[in-house]
């Protein structure tokens, strides 16, 4: 197992970019936004999620979505 760390100061700035651009059509929470804006940058190589409205916001950024 890789344990990588995370600027979370720069995931707090993905996440607020996110909200500004996705949630006032999607209704994205705080939390899948959060955890995208992780993925973001962390530069995953795939993001895990089964909540579909999650999954379209990863998307829309440009990861890889698994299953």
């Amino acid at each position: 197992m890789l344990i990588t760390p995370c600027n979370f100061t720069n995931v707090l700035a993905t996440a607020r970019r996110l909200s500004a651009s996705y949630t006032p059509a999607a209704g994205h929470r705080a939390m899948d936004i959060l955890q995208v804006a992780a993925a973001i940058e962390l530069d995953a190589d795939v993001f895990l999620s089964f909540d579909a409205n999650q999954r379209k916001l990863a998307q829309a950024e440009g990861l890889k979505l698994n299953p």
